[in-house]
């Protein structure tokens, strides 16, 4: 069919030009949190340097975040996405995967009980238990990284259970901030967590002196000069080793007891089998 004034029907909408359509306008790029100062982009920098390739500066970067955050944010996986040159979702991938990165807001002090198998059947699970109500109440026990008091205010501790903390030989453990304190019951825990709400640091049975959750962090980035820690020398020392774990190798050299030595020559790799 023609229409009038000898133009074929077509149901094809009119033609628009680009410039006539409604496109979204792209948005703005987000400004990094003024949360990080100079200071903090400094030491992004000397992180930076350390490694021949910027992204796998990656984890001690997120330390250094979370130090200043007490967790992890999406400003703080922005800040690392841009220093690194990455997308936020690479950034996201690697925080969401190791749970050391946290995603909300931390206490003081970061309180984490094992409770896999051994420390589970020596009294972990009973711990944890305990510590939740403690923390928490009956009626409402403290969930798994949920911070009691205001996270980061003097005192606050968020509770987590951890999956091995690499000392079966020393079960039930649990650490504060990372450091570890052995042989635990229900009722030294107890007493534990209530030394640190009252702003306490006891000492840990292995390991440097007791610190908050920040300063751990800012450690874990690689940064032991900070002006809150004192004594650089104190923080790094202590007691690394346990008569439990080093057990063995004492029972070796009462009774003379050596390995064999390695042989000049590995031997052979036994013959591949003929493929039928």
């Amino acid at each position: 069919m023609t229409l009038p004034g000898g133009n074929p029907e077509s149901n094809a909408p009119a033609h628009v030009t680009p410039t006539e359509r409604d496109f979204p306008a792209p948005p703005e790029p987000s400004p990094v949190s003024p949360t990080f100062d100079e200071l903090t982009r400094s030491r992004t920098k000397e992180i930076i340097a350390q490694y021949p390739e910027p992204r796998s500066a990656l984890l001690p970067l997120l330390h250094l975040v979370q130090s200043v955050e007490g967790h992890v944010s999406q400003d703080g996986i922005r800040y690392c996405a841009e220093a690194l040159d990455l997308t936020t979702a690479e950034v996201s991938a690697v925080v969401t995967f190791y749970t050391m990165y946290k995603r909300s807001p931390c206490g003081e002090h970061l309180v984490s009980v094992c409770t896999n198998t051994l420390c589970a059947a020596l009294g972990g699970d009973d711990i944890y238990a305990r510590l939740r109500t403690h923390l928490g109440s009956e009626d409402r026990p403290l969930g798994h990284e949920e911070t009691a008091g205001e996270p980061g205010s003097p005192g606050s501790i968020t509770l987590e259970h951890a999956e091995c903390l690499a000392a079966c030989d020393l079960g039930p453990v649990l650490q504060v901030n990372y450091e570890y304190f052995d042989n635990q019951t229900p009722e030294s825990a107890v007493e534990l967590v209530d030394a640190l709400r009252r702003g306490e640091r006891p000492q840990p049975t292995r390991g440097a002196p007791l610190t908050d959750l920040r300063t751990i962090e800012l450690e874990l980035a690689g940064f032991t000069d900070d002006a809150a820690t004192v004594d650089t020398t104190a923080r790094v020392e202590g007691p690394s080793s346990a008569v439990e774990s080093v057990r063995g190798v004492r029972l070796a050299e009462e009774n003379g007891w050596t390995a064999p030595a390695m042989p000049p020559q590995p031997p052979a790799m036994p013959a591949r089998p003929e493929k039928k």
